[in-house]
């Protein structure tokens, strides 16, 4: 669980950069032009593949302990933390379940409809390729109120979810020591805000600049 969630954090901020350009006001230039990049990449490709997995992976561990602790002691979410029990660590599974019907949402509405060349080709000037647009789906998506409202609510989900994530997977994994340990809460705490902050600022620029 430790391991594959860290892996998704890393993830999230690099999907993060990447979806930063969206807001460039270039009518979807920079962001097709990463979307290429992206898929295209041999070595992406392959770690996209293994991000997959991982999210599924990351998901039933979820569920399995989620049951193993309900079975063992009682309890909706027990876990036996030096750093206190919270609302958070309570109700990571549940979290967690929101979090993965806002990415089945997602990549349905985005990433399948990529791979199945429901996309429309695009070309620049000075630009001999053609890329698929999937600028003009994503703006249409976040032109809508009510997607717009679910996206930045499911992140609100996501920095719930991080906020005692990223700390307790450094537990789980024996890292955290009294001399860094404040440290790696700080830059936890500082994470879970930030990186869902700057994907839900994203739809709601757009939003307002559609």
């Amino acid at each position: 669980m430790s391991l594959s969630g860290l892996f998704m954090i890393l993830f999230l901020l690099i999907h993060l950069l990447g979806n930063l350009q969206l807001l460039a006001q270039d009518e979807g230039m920079s962001f097709n032009v990463y979307t290429y990049f992206m898929t295209h990449n041999p070595l992406i490709k392959t770690i996209s593949y293994l991000l997959y997995a991982t999210i599924l992976l990351h998901s039933v561990q979820g569920i399995y302990l989620y049951l193993q602790n309900r079975k063992a002691k009682g309890k909706t979410y027990a876990v036996s933390s030096r750093v206190g029990d919270s609302f958070f660590s309570r109700y990571m599974m549940h979290l967690g379940i929101i979090i993965l019907i806002f990415l089945i949402i997602h990549l349905w509405q985005f990433w399948l409809q990529m791979k199945l060349g429901n996309l429309n080709m695009v070309q620049y000037s000075g630009d001999d390729k053609s890329y698929k647009d999937l600028y003009t789906p994503v703006k249409f998506a976040f032109a809508n109120a009510y997607y717009v409202l679910f996206y930045v609510l499911s992140m609100i989900v996501l920095a719930f979810h991080l906020w005692h994530g990223f700390h307790s997977a450094f537990q789980s994994l024996g890292l955290r020591h009294p001399k860094y340990s404040g440290l790696i809460r700080l830059i936890g705490y500082a994470y879970s805000i930030f990186i869902p902050l700057g994907f839900a600022y994203i739809p709601i620029f757009m939003f307002f600049n559609s």
